[in-house]
C-alpha cells in the first residue's frame, strides 16, 4: 500500500481500512498456526500497513 494512496482517504475510510487490515492479520495469523501460510512476510507487511495508516490518521486529526 502507497502512503500516496493512503493520504488521498479520508478518516472515516482510514478507519475502516485499519478495521480491514487488522481482520487481515489475524486471518494470516490463524493460517501461520495451522502452517497454512505460505509466505510469512506478509504477517509483517500487513503489521507495517496497519501502522502507516494510523501514522496518516493521527496526523490529519492533529491538522
Amino acid at each position: 500500500m502507497k502512503v500516496k494512496e493512503i493520504r488521498e482517504m479520508n478518516a472515516d475510510e482510514l478507519a475502516g481500512k485499519i478495521k480491514e487490515l487488522k481482520s487481515e492479520l489475524l486471518n494470516l495469523r490463524f493460517q501461520l498456526a495451522i502452517n497454512q501460510l505460505d509466505n510469512p512476510h506478509k504477517i509483517e507487511d500487513t503489521k507495517r500497513d496497519i501502522a502507516r495508516v494510523m501514522t496518516i490518521l493521527r496526523e490529519k486529526k492533529n491538522a
